[in-house]
């Protein structure tokens, strides 16, 4: 397949040489000295940024700069050629975009697997379309659709069956999972049933028609019956038309979803299951014991779905806020208070290794690993066994947010032990790589006796819609985030597809 872009072919052979020898070396490090440089010194000449997504590097020189500013600095050398630190893939100046070259793309994926390599991570295979696949795409174009900025295509009403509303809000958040609308819409499902009776009892062979559905351009409500009645066959306990919990749901579904990969149960070690459900959702929590007596540590880690974050305002409320107003209440306090230490105590004390007693303990939660998707819970509905109300307390989540506090690699970086260069290298290079962007939100209005659940997706670049059963409106980004938020589904903005 030749460049659709006619300066690569020009400028073809000093390219390569200069791609070869000089930039892959940087962009793709091999070896620890070349990845110390990659991570402390490669930074924006400019506005002096460090290894955001857009970073670039001039061919013709030894600029850095980010999208912006390698644009300027190419207009000003006249410079024709640059390339993203991120990915490797190629930027043309008078062209105006990244261009595709097969040589170049073969050039440049040799030298991340090399990379990969090093790292002790698997290599990426490489995929050209076959003469079938070709001739398919040429004689009948119109089974090629393209989508504008401006598309709705993807975007559809779901009809309300009957207090079904807690549904139709996840199927919408699970419809536009950006990973997942990539897995479904390239047919990668392949169920593991042979009968057509097995296959009609398969959720993931469901949603894979669901998604069909939604991006086939239909506009009309859907209505999604069929999903509704494969859960409630394998989830038993969400059967019946009362209304139910949307994050009840959300988990059962994905639990059904999981089975119905090829799984038969959520992994205990991180390399036990590599379903699409657990690639794009699993985390893994780590808990550590701290003996109150010796100090022995007692390290677990589970897998996670969900983080399920306290909203009630005595439990968030900073001690350093002694004046009589309230502050406002962010999600990053929740998660602050999710992996604040917390003192055991007398009535659970656990047995010490070390001291070979049973004593008090401190308790610390931090996130070992960081799912694809980060599903937040904020916990507004309350049982007792005197009362059951629901907490409106107003949080405030961002549209992108940084994970990297609340991870467990931060946190012993910054438990005071002497940072080596090889963790400040760590922590350079993986901060990007835990930024998240909002995608969806489900939100619950009225009261815990009657009560309707609505949601927010966000469609193609940055355009966010209200989906409130059947009914689709396009909302400003600002509704969104000032809504009151019950459910927050966030996206790696950087994907390690590894």
């Amino acid at each position: 397949m030749n460049s659709p872009c006619k300066h690569i072919g020009i400028n073809q052979r000093a390219l390569s040489k200069t791609l070869n020898s000089v930039v892959y070396a940087v962009i793709f490090p091999n070896n620890a000295k070349a990845r110390e440089v990659h991570a402390r010194y490669i930074r924006c000449i400019q506005c002096k940024t460090r290894l955001n997504a857009l970073m670039c590097a001039c061919c013709q020189c030894s600029t850095f700069a980010c999208l912006t500013h390698i644009h300027d600095h190419m207009a000003a050398k006249e410079h024709l050629f640059a390339v993203s630190v991120e990915t490797g893939f190629i930027y043309c100046y008078q062209c105006g975009d990244f261009v595709y070259d097969r040589g170049m793309e073969d050039a440049r994926r040799d030298a991340e697997n090399g990379c990969r390599r090093s790292l002790n991570l698997s290599t990426r295979s490489i995929w050209y379309p076959g003469a079938a696949v070709v001739d398919v795409c040429h004689d009948d174009p119109t089974r090629m659709v393209r989508f504008s900025r401006s598309s709705i295509r993807g975007l559809r009403g779901l009809v309300n069956l009957g207090n079904t509303c807690f549904m139709n809000c996840i199927i919408q958040a699970i419809v536009h999972t950006p990973h997942l609308k990539d897995y479904f819409l390239t047919d990668q499902h392949h169920c593991a049933s042979s009968s057509s009776h097995s296959k009609a009892q398969c959720l993931m062979c469901e949603l894979a028609n669901t998604f069909q559905e939604f991006y086939k351009g239909d506009v009309t409500p859907y209505k999604p019956n069929r999903f509704l009645n494969l859960v409630w066959t394998h989830a038993r306990h969400l059967a019946g038309y009362e209304q139910q919990d949307a994050h009840e749901f959300f988990i059962a579904a994905l639990d059904v979803l999981h089975r119905h990969s090829g799984s038969s149960s959520l992994p205990s070690t991180p390399n036990e299951c590599n379903c699409i459900i657990d690639w794009i959702f699993t985390g893994k929590l780590q808990s550590d014991l701290t003996c109150s007596i010796c100090g022995c540590v007692s390290t677990t880690v589970d897998p996670f779905w969900d983080i399920s974050l306290d909203v009630a305002q005595e439990v968030l409320r900073s001690p350093s806020s002694s004046s009589g107003s309230p502050q406002q209440i962010t999600l990053e306090d929740c998660l602050h208070r999710y992996i604040m230490p917390e003192h055991l105590g007398s009535n659970a004390k656990t047995k010490c290794a070390r001291c070979e007693t049973y004593e008090e303990s401190t308790k610390q939660l931090t996130l070992k690993t960081l799912p694809m998707v980060a599903c937040f819970h904020l916990k507004r509905f309350e049982h007792s066994h005197k009362d059951r109300k629901k907490m409106d307390t107003k949080i405030k989540y961002p549209q992108f947010i940084d994970m990297t506090p609340f991870t467990a690699s931060f946190r012993e970086r910054s438990s005071g032990a002497p940072e080596s260069r090889t963790s400040i290298v760590t922590d350079l290079l993986t901060t990007n790589r835990n930024k998240y962007e909002l995608f969806a939100v489900v939100n619950h209005l009225g009261t815990m006796e009657s009560g309707h659940y609505t949601c927010y997706i966000r469609h193609q670049r940055n355009q966010w819609f209200q989906c409130d059963d059947q009914k689709v409106t396009k909302v400003p980004t600002e509704r969104v985030l000032s809504s009151q938020g019950y459910l927050l589904f966030y996206h790696k903005c950087h994907a390690d597809y590894y």
